[in-house]
């Protein structure tokens, strides 16, 4: 069974001024659909075919020689979980039980939103900001390439695309200005909270 592009779970322009449909349209419409054909055509004809893309993801991570499959299954997966990450009017503080855990695992919402900015803005190159429940506890970490929590037996909650073609368009090099308007107003936190329970 081929993989399909999914929609975004919003309308192109949803996002914007934070996050212009440019960019959506080109990070969507060319870079992810170029993931999910790529990742057909190299899994055609072969075991993994009909194998879920999580599976297939926690198996042959680290294998060499399965390289390009895992970085466009990988990153077929990321850009899938990134858009729904985010949501028109989004950002801000969190409330209910992920604020209390946030309280408790990373010593507050300041300190949260310093450390995922931190991880977002110091990932060298091309790669991914995560917040994660790591042995019951959350926990930010950050990912380089196509790389993701998975194969770590870490739970994603929350992703922050830091490649190039992510910001771009819309903040040239200005990283820190991205990752802050990602924070400030663009993370679902509904969504976020459905992945912790």
């Amino acid at each position: 069974m081929a993989l399909e592009l999914p929609p975004l779970p919003y309308d192109a322009k949803a996002l914007e001024p934070y996050m212009s449909a440019n960019t959506l349209g080109f990070h969507h419409g060319k870079h992810h659909a170029a993931y999910v054909t790529n990742y057909n055509n190299l899994v055609k004809d072969t075991p993994f075919a009909d194998r879920p893309l999580e599976a297939v993801i926690r198996e042959i991570a680290g294998d060499s020689s399965k390289q390009a499959l895992f970085n466009n299954g990988a990153q077929v997966w990321n850009h899938t979980f990134f858009w729904n990450c985010m949501k028109p009017n989004g950002g801000g503080r969190p409330g209910g039980d992920l604020a209390r855990r946030i309280d408790s695992d990373l010593g507050g919402f300041e300190k949260f939103a310093e450390a995922f900015k931190n991880a977002a803005v110091t990932q060298f190159g091309s790669g991914w900001a995560w917040l994660v429940l790591d042995g019951g506890k959350l926990a930010i970490t950050k990912t380089a390439n196509a790389d993701n929590p998975l194969p770590r037996n870490q739970k994603p909650l929350l992703t922050c695309d830091v490649w190039e073609h992510a910001y771009y368009l819309d903040y040239q090099n200005r990283r820190p200005d991205f990752v802050q308007a990602f924070l400030d107003h663009l993370v679902n936190w509904d969504f976020v909270e459905k992945n912790l329970g």
